[in-house]
This record gives C-alpha cells, sequence and structure tokens, in this order.
C-alpha cells in the first residue's frame, strides 16, 4: 500500500482532466451541432423573422460556425449579411473564448487517455466518478445563479463577466446576424450542453460502480 501512495494523486488528476473533458466536449458538440440549429430555426421561424431564404439563413449561420473553429484562418464574411466594426470584434471575441474550449477538449482528451488506461491497468475506478462529479459542480452552479435571477438576467451576467464593452448588444440595422441568434437559441444551447454534462457524468458514476463491484 506504501508504494502505491503516489497513485492518489494521479487519480485526482485524471478526474480534472475528465472534467475538463466533458465540459470542453459538451460545449464543442454543442457549438458544431449545426442540426439542431436547422431543426431550431424552423421551429421559431426565423427565415421570416430576419426577412431572408431558409438556405441564406443556413449560409450565414455555417459561416459563423466555421469562422469559430480553430482551425479556421483568415476573418468573419457573412455571405449576405452586413456586420458593423462592433460586431466584428464581438465575434473575434467570441472565437477567442470557444478556441479555448476547443483546444482544452483535444488536450484533455489526449491527456485522460493516458491516465485512464494506466489507472485502469492498477485496477483503479474511483477518478471515474470523482471526474464525474467535478463535470456536475459548473453546471450546478450555472443551474442555480439561472434559477435564482432568471434567464434574462442570467444572459446579460454572462456578458458582462465574459467580455468588458457592450458590442455584445447588437443594433438589428447594422448587425442583422442577432436575428438569426435569438434569446430562445442560446437558451436552448445552454440546456443541450448541460444535458450533455449531466448524461456524462451519470455514465462515468455508472462505469466507476459496475468496475469496483467486479473488482470485488
Amino acid at each position: 500500500m506504501e508504494k502505491e501512495k503516489w497513485l492518489f494523486p494521479l487519480n485526482i488528476l485524471a478526474a480534472v482532466f475528465i472534467a475538463v473533458l466533458v465540459i470542453s466536449a459538451s460545449v464543442t458538440i454543442t457549438l458544431f451541432d449545426r442540426g439542431a440549429y436547422e431543426r431550431l430555426q424552423s421551429e421559431l421561424d426565423l427565415p421570416g423573422i430576419a426577412g431572408i431564404s431558409e438556405q441564406e439563413l443556413l449560409e450565414n449561420y455555417n459561416a459563423l460556425i466555421d469562422y469559430n473553429s480553430v482551425f479556421f484562418t483568415g476573418p468573419l464574411a457573412f455571405p449576405s449579411l452586413a456586420m458593423s466594426e462592433a460586431g466584428r470584434v464581438h465575434f473575434e471575441e467570441v472565437k477567442a473564448i470557444f478556441s479555448v474550449f476547443q483546444i482544452a477538449f483535444i488536450v484533455s482528451a489526449v491527456l485522460t487517455c493516458i491516465l485512464c488506461v494506466f489507472l485502469l491497468k492498477k485496477r483503479r475506478f474511483r477518478f471515474l466518478a470523482l471526474g464525474g462529479i467535478l463535470s456536475l459542480a459548473i453546471p450546478a452552479a450555472v443551474v442555480c445563479v439561472m434559477l435564482a435571477v432568471g434567464w434574462d438576467r442570467f444572459f446579460v451576467l454572462f456578458h458582462e463577466l465574459f467580455f468588458n464593452n457592450e458590442f455584445w448588444v447588437f443594433d438589428s440595422q447594422t448587425d442583422p446576424v442577432i436575428l438569426i441568434l435569438p434569446d430562445a437559441f442560446f437558451l436552448n444551447c445552454l440546456v443541450r450542453i448541460i444535458a450533455a454534462i449531466v448524461c456524462s457524468a451519470a455514465l462515468l458514476m455508472i462505469g466507476s460502480a459496475i468496475l469496483r463491484r467486479k473488482r470485488t
């Protein structure tokens, strides 16, 4: 047992990497889930609200999503929507945030795989449950704040926290892209991110319990 005390910090480290992986993967997958937006734009009649065809709407949305890829280089250019200088700056800031999540996803995936293989060979399984618990910490805090202040106030607080300007307050006359990205879209994204994290955490904890039971 003395010789294996050093496995404890590895368990903690693996759990942290798992939590980072679960959260960053949930955000990244939600970002690039274009099918969800296609379904939502029909439900909300976004082409009618924006005054453009469904094809135009999807072309502009896809241009924005492509731009937010960490592998995309070059400026943002909407096929048929105008964009102000303030809008351009805001989307640059948004891309920087999403890039952090995507890089965290890639790095944590590699490190998690390495540590998981090592610890599973050592028949250590608690780190899976701990990773699941840590994964739930952030979404639990987000939900608590959102329930306390309401979605509208939470949306404002989120932007005030992550952006040090008011460029995120779009004018549909100069930045019509806001018409195809209503509050309902962002709420839908948040719900899907939290659902993905909760499901992943549940699977991790169930997997940990099953492996530990088999070991005994």
